[in-house]
C-alpha cells in the first residue's frame, strides 16, 4: 500500500500560536503593558462586571478594552459611552476564539505607548477560548450563578488556564442551586492557584475586591 503524509494539523496550529503568543508577551513586558484575558459564557455578565470594573480603576491605571465577537459592536459602544475608556471591537469572522495574532491585530489599533492595561473581552464560549493563548499576562473568566457551581467538572480545560475566577450574580443564589463553596472546591480542584471573587455586577458588590486584583497585578507586572 502506498505511504501518504498525515500532517497533524491542530497540533501545528497550536505550536505555532503559542510561539506567537510568547512573542507578544516580551513585547508588551517591554513596553510594560498588562493585558488580561476575560472569557466566560454568553450571557454571564461581562460587558456589565468590566463597566463597573474600568469606573474604579480609570483614574489610576491608563487602560483600553478590546470587545471580540463573531459580529456586532455593541459591546464595544457600550463600555465606551458608559465609561469613556478607549474601547474597539474585533470582529472574528465566525471563528469562536480569538489566537494570539488576532489580538496582536487588535493591539495594532490601540494607543499602546499610552498604556498600563488592556482588557480583552474574548467570544463568549467556555471551550474554544480556553485552547488558545492569546498571548496575554493572565487569564480570567467569570461564571455565572444560574450556570451552576458544577461548571468547572464539566469544562475543566477553562477553569485550568485561569488565574481568576469571578463568580458573578451572586445576589440571584438564593434562587438557584448554586453552592458557592462546593464551587470553590471544584475551582481548586482544577488550579488550585486561582483567585475566586464573588461579585454583582449589577450592584457593585464584590467589585472593590476585584479593581484591588487588577491593580496588584499591574503593578507587579511593572516590577518584576
Amino acid at each position: 500500500m502506498d505511504q501518504v503524509k498525515v500532517i497533524e494539523i491542530k497540533k501545528s496550529v497550536f505550536d505555532d500560536n503559542n510561539k506567537d503568543a510568547d512573542r507578544l508577551r516580551a513585547e508588551l513586558k517591554s513596553r510594560g503593558v498588562y493585558l488580561l484575558n476575560l472569557m466566560s459564557s454568553p450571557g454571564s455578565g461581562k460587558t456589565t462586571t468590566l463597566i463597573q470594573l474600568l469606573s474604579r480603576i480609570k483614574d489610576k491605571l491608563r487602560v483600553a478594552v478590546m470587545e471580540a465577537d463573531i459580529d456586532s459592536d455593541v459591546d464595544a459602544v457600550k463600555i465606551k459611552n458608559a465609561t469613556g475608556v478607549e474601547s474597539i471591537q474585533l470582529h472574528t469572522g465566525g471563528m469562536c476564539h480569538l489566537d494570539a495574532e488576532m489580538t496582536r491585530q487588535g493591539l495594532d489599533n490601540v494607543s499602546l505607548d499610552s498604556l498600563d492595561l488592556v482588557i480583552l473581552e474574548n467570544v463568549g464560549n467556555l471551550v474554544c477560548p480556553a485552547e488558545f493563548d492569546t498571548g496575554s499576562c493572565r487569564n480570567a473568566m467569570i461564571l455565572s450563578v444560574p450556570e451552576g457551581h458544577d461548571k468547572p467538572l464539566k469544562y475543566p480545560l477553562m477553569f485550568s488556564v485561569c488565574d481568576l475566577v469571578v463568580i458573578n450574580k451572586i445576589d440571584v443564589m438564593p434562587y438557584f442551586d448554586f453552592d458557592l463553596d462546593k464551587c470553590r472546591e471544584y475551582v481548586k480542584m482544577r488550579n488550585s492557584n486561582a483567585t475566586v471573587i464573588p461579585i454583582c455586577a449589577k450592584t457593585g458588590e464584590g467589585v472593590d475586591a476585584l479593581a484591588d486584583w487588577i491593580l496588584e497585578e499591574v503593578r507587579n507586572w511593572k516590577n518584576s
